[in-house]
């Protein structure tokens, strides 16, 4: 066994489950549970990155430790011979590469900004009508581009979805993603039958966002 993910539940760590029972590469899970009065990562993870965040894939053969979502699916992609990786078309390429990084660059942080503000009291109920707006902007985006092709970088899923899923999963369950966008919902139940998702699931333990 060399690649070890560290995986907090309920957590973006379950994506790259799902990413490598798609390329069936061989791994360990050690799972940690976060903190139930405050929600953060427990203080072990810092003992294997200083940032003491989820996910970190250990790849042990080589002696590698990643961080952060995007840099790992771009890791496993070169580790599964560029399974998952960009279509070939020049086009699909450049949709591929924006997608990966539009995940958590782009529509993840006004999620992110969401889901604080609803726990203040008071306050929190007005900031969120402010940001709802921001976070639709986002969610016509995504169902303009999933209305145009089965998935987000062209006719085969790619590390692009992977990439995607987390974000959208979270904002089915918090910030308004429902059936007014069939095509995004239509991608949501497309992937969540896939078999390596299911198996991934299976593997990582407690995730609200299925």
């Amino acid at each position: 066994m060399t690649l070890i993910v560290h995986h907090l539940e309920n957590s973006r760590s379950q994506r790259i489950l799902w990413m490598l029972e798609e390329l069936g590469l061989p791994y360990e899970i050690k799972r940690y549970e976060r903190n139930k009065q405050t929600m953060l990562a427990p203080p072990e993870l810092k003992r294997i990155h200083p940032l003491g965040k989820s996910p970190v894939l250990e790849d042990t053969e080589i002696g590698d430790v990643i961080v952060e979502t995007g840099a790992i699916v771009e890791y496993l992609v070169e580790r599964g011979d560029g399974r998952l990786g960009p279509p070939a078309h020049r086009d699909a390429v450049l949709r591929y590469r924006q997608l990966l990084h539009y995940a958590e660059g782009s529509v993840m942080p006004p999620l992110l900004v969401l889901l604080v503000v609803n726990r203040i009291p008071l306050l929190g109920k007005t900031a969120a009508k402010r940001i709802q707006p921001m976070i639709d902007v986002h969610l016509d985006y995504v169902e303009a581009e999933l209305s145009s092709r089965p998935w987000f970088a062209g006719d085969t899923i790619t590390g692009a979805d992977i990439m995607m899923s987390f974000p959208l999963e979270a904002a089915r369950s918090r910030a308004g993603l429902d059936a007014s966008r069939p095509a995004t919902i239509a991608w949501l139940d497309k992937i969540h039958a896939r078999p390596a998702y299911q198996a991934a699931l299976a593997k990582g333990g407690p995730y609200a966002y299925a």
